[in-house]
């Protein structure tokens, strides 16, 4: 039995991996896509879960999203939402494919198709093929299992009858125990889908009541949110908030359901037909009343994630402020994500390139937050904060090359729709200004790798190397200052621009001079000598980042 129950989370594994490496680019893009609201973010959600057969995939794939800054809270709640609803299509699969149908005969035909298709030279064949083998082993696994139960007489063993019926006389403690029970099994296998198909074997046999069955279920709901607070561990501030949002909302729906339990599972299972207080004799009552069970089952995991839905859609703000007060965001743990343009395009071209330009302006004001760190990162001296502040300007710049590419795909999107001429010609050096910026977040990141370089050697800069490279930094910032005052066009005049690249120019020349010079007067050793001449030049390599964005925004030629 526990070998088929194996068997079954290796065919949905299987199963749901084939499907995310066929279609894995065409859902990220999706769930970036279709959350520009509550419902769309809800759809995506279903249609994502309901496609991959996993909740856990989607709602892994919503906290990296939220991590990397792409998603806001609120639409993350409204994903997982609509993955609650999505995986309920598992059950319901599970039901009528492998309660109702016999698919011994059809799966060793699968396995045969699977087979040729993994030796197929396109990669689409072969994920093709893997999730046809996942779907194979599944249903084998399934229908072993329940094979496999009819034959132990499970309904015949008196040892296990006595302990359901002893368990099953506590009343609302019996409701309780088997939630618990639901619960710690769907943390143990780490998988829902897996305890429901024993729920549905059990309740199917005749052995465990249906109202001890549901109660299985809802502890279902959650166990399966312990992967995602798991995974979010390590994460962002809003990939915890995102995950104990799925935790949140899944205990809600347990709690106030609790409050109606009986009256609520009388009600949907009077849906689908199934009387809970018949008593069937005949082996044809008997089999009619298995499958519905199933039903039953699969009927209220959708009626409770549904109801729980509809309830909580209507609150996204007030939940959002509510699960921010429960885990606190810290300074060095502000997110940066789109603003401006995460709703999606607006009713007009025209009105969403004025987002687009929010957007970049924003983008180019957070660069220059990103170098802010650099000086304090070459002033520590604690390998601990010096980790830190290390990790927080890599997170940034990873998150950088996500924004150019996000707002980049939203300007293609733009060009698309009807545009003025002049709007028109104003994309093309957008998309220059977003690409220049990126590359100056990759010189900060280059700056600070120098630094972490120098500091793992144990060498130290001497007072004058640090002199220079403090009037440096500051001489950069001044140039990322004046390029964001002429993107807010607060500033028009390009020459201040140049000047302070020819000043940078001018300082990088006079140091690299120097330094050959230094060197052979042993004020310092080659290698520190080499240091301090990596973060001069990066910095030299920003000015000219600076000075591209600045010409691409003014479409005039400054530099020589």
């Amino acid at each position: 039995m526990l070998g088929c129950l194996a068997l079954m989370m290796f065919g949905m594994k299987t199963m749901s991996e084939g499907l995310q490496k066929l279609t894995g680019a065409h859902l990220r893009k999706a769930l970036g896509a279709m959350t520009r609201n509550r419902f769309t973010g809800l759809l995506s959600g279903t249609f994502i879960t309901a496609t991959v057969q996993s909740s856990t995939a989607t709602t892994l794939l919503t906290v990296s999203f939220v991590n990397a800054g792409l998603l806001s809270l609120a639409q993350a709640i409204s994903v997982i939402m609509g993955a609650n609803i999505g995986t309920t299509a598992t059950g319901w699969m599970m039901a009528v494919f492998g309660f109702q149908l016999n698919m011994t005969n059809i799966v060793y035909s699968l396995f045969l198709v699977a087979i040729v298709m993994t030796f197929m030279k396109k990669s689409s064949a072969k994920s093709l093929g893997e999730f046809v083998f996942g779907f194979s082993f599944m249903f084998l696994g399934l229908t072993t299992l329940r094979e496999n139960a009819v034959e132990m007489n499970l309904d015949q063993n008196q040892a296990v009858t006595d302990f359901f019926v002893s368990c099953g006389n506590w009343g609302f403690g019996s409701t309780l125990l088997f939630l618990l029970l639901g619960s710690v099994l769907t943390m143990c296998v780490q998988s829902s889908a897996a305890i429901m198909a024993i729920t549905m074997l059990l309740c199917s046999s005749g052995v465990l009541p249906i109202h001890q069955g549901i109660a299985l279920v809802m502890g279902e709901n959650i166990g399966t949110t312990v992967t995602s607070n798991i995974a979010a561990l390590k994460a962002t501030t809003q990939a915890r908030r995102a995950a104990l949002a799925h935790m949140f909302f899944n205990v809600f729906g347990v709690v106030w359901v609790l409050f109606v339990f009986t009256p609520f599972v009388n009600l949907i299972c009077s849906f689908v037909g199934f009387d809970t207080n018949f008593k069937p004799q005949t082996p044809e009552e008997i089999s009619a009343s298995s499958i519905k069970v199933t039903y039953a089952l699969c009927a209220f995991h959708t009626a409770f994630n549904l109801c729980n839905v509809l309830i909580l859609i209507w609150f996204l703000k007030p939940l959002e402020r509510f699960i921010c007060t429960l885990i606190k965001s810290k300074d060095e743990d502000e997110e940066i994500r789109l603003k401006f343009i995460s709703g999606g395009m607006l009713s007009t071209a025209e009105l969403s390139i004025l987002e687009a330009r929010k957007e970049i302006n924003l983008f180019a004001t957070r660069a220059r937050k990103m170098f802010g760190f650099v000086p304090k990162l070459l002033s520590l001296t604690d390998e601990n904060e010096f980790s830190k502040l290390y990790s927080r300007i890599g997170k940034y710049e990873g998150i950088s090359d996500n924004m150019e590419i996000e707002i980049a795909n939203y300007l293609n999107k733009v060009s698309e729709g009807r545009l003025s001429p002049e709007s028109k010609s104003t994309i093309r050096p957008m998309l220059r200004e977003i690409s220049e910026i990126e590359s100056i977040c990759d010189s900060c990141y280059n700056i600070s790798r120098v630094i972490s370089h120098k500091f793992n050697s144990k060498e130290k800069f001497t007072e004058e190397q640090l002199q220079h490279i403090t009037h440096m930094f500051e001489l950069s910032d001044k140039s990322l200052e004046q390029m964001i005052s002429v993107l807010e066009d607060q500033n028009h005049d390009t020459k201040q621009t140049l000047n302070i690249e020819n000043e940078i120019n001018d300082y990088r020349d006079r140091l690299k001079k120097n330094n050959i010079f230094d060197i052979n007067d042993h004020k310092y050793d080659y290698k520190a000598g080499v240091h301090y001449m990596d973060i001069i030049c990066d910095c030299e390599k920003l000015g000219d980042y600076v000075v591209n964005v600045v010409e691409a925004h003014t479409q005039t030629k400054i530099s020589g």
